[in-house]
């Protein structure tokens, strides 16, 4: 039997808006009452994730900047790992960054290289908001992940900028297509969410992870029985075929396998 529930958010478990709605909420908060762990499993920042697991009303364990940070239900740190200092001042400089829109996440903070009012239209649920910063300035210091939004060229540039200069000694890879991300290499979903399993007591094969991009891929190798959202990226479709398909984000495709997976009935109609 399946014990614990991991999750991503954007294009997995948010609906089109960003947000969580009202018939996912009702199958998660269901789950927890039978006992199921969840684990939300995300590219963002902890303190935007923390508000949105206030909304879903759960007490999950929360992985944030793609495995760098990992926070119980009580919110104490139980594992982090950070982006070399050295490595962050050098890319944040506009020979790696090309013109790309530059943004640092600290422990508490999240930075930018220059207004882009329209990234918080992805946090409505949260409140979750940047500083606009000179990183240049920055000490790279306590930095979990360094995100680079751009257009196809632009992170094209970025990405072979970042394999000439670095190789494998950071771990790269798209949450979407606009955005490239960068962490310590020893940094992943999957690698975290070991680490909440071995805390839990809980076996891999217990485990139902869902998805729908390149970040995603050790997470849904981990988990016993993995789930990919029909409106998965096609390149995470072409690495792992055997992967079910299920619905899509925006028709609350998660909450309604798991309604399946678990014999739920949910409260609430799906929007």
């Amino acid at each position: 039997m399946y014990r614990l529930i991991a999750t991503d958010l954007d294009g997995t478990l948010l609906n089109a808006h960003h947000q969580v709605d009202p018939f996912t909420i009702d199958i998660l908060r269901q789950l927890e009452q039978q006992g199921i762990e969840i684990v939300i499993a995300t590219g963002r920042h902890y303190t935007d994730v923390s508000g949105i697991r206030d909304t879903l009303g759960v007490r999950a364990h929360l992985i944030t900047s793609n495995g760098a940070r990992v926070h119980d239900p009580d919110d104490r740190e139980v594992f982090s790992e950070n982006v070399p200092p050295e490595f962050v001042r050098r890319l944040v400089t506009r020979e790696i960054a090309d013109d790309a829109t530059v943004n640092l996440f600290g422990d508490q903070d999240w930075l930018i290289n220059r207004d882009a009012p329209e990234l918080l239209r992805y946090h409505q649920d949260s409140g979750f908001s940047y500083q606009v910063t000179d990183l240049t300035a920055h000490t790279g210091d306590d930095i979990a992940k360094v995100l680079f939004i751009g257009g196809v060229d632009t992170l094209a540039r970025v990405e072979a900028n970042l394999i000439r200069e670095f190789g494998d000694s950071i771990y790269v890879t798209y949450s979407l297509a606009d955005c490239l991300e960068v962490m310590s290499p020893t940094v992943s979903k999957g690698r975290a969410l070991r680490v909440v399993l071995d805390r839990l007591g809980i076996e891999p094969t217990h485990t139902v992870a869902f998805g729908d991009n390149m970040n995603d891929i050790d997470m849904l190798e981990t988990a016993g029985q993995p789930f990919m959202m029909g409106n998965a990226n096609p390149l995470l479709m072409q690495r792992l075929p055997a992967v079910p398909r299920i619905g899509n984000n925006f028709d609350a495709g998660v909450a309604l396998e798991l309604a399946r997976l678990f014999d739920l009935q949910g409260s609430q109609s799906v929007a």
